[in-house]
C-alpha cells in the first residue's frame, strides 16, 4: 500500500490505523506491507516519534 506522501497526512493516516485496526506499529507494517524504519524516519524528520505504550505517534 501507499502511504500518504504528506507528513502531516502521513501522521493522520497512521495514527487512524494504529487507533482504529492495529495493535502495534509493526503489526500495522507488517499487514500493510510497508517497512517500519521508512515511517519512523519520516515522522521523525517532523518532530513526531513513536509512544509504543499509547501506540501513537506524537
Amino acid at each position: 500500500m501507499n502511504l500518504p506522501e504528506e507528513p502531516m497526512m502521513l501522521y493522520s493516516f497512521v495514527n487512524m490505523k494504529l487507533r482504529d485496526s492495529y495493535p502495534t506499529l509493526d503489526a500495522l507494517c507488517e499487514d500493510m506491507n510497508v517497512e517500519k524504519a521508512e515511517i519512523l524516519r519520516r515522522l521523525k524528520m517532523v518532530g513526531f516519534e513513536y509512544d509504543p505504550e499509547r501506540n501513537r505517534f506524537w
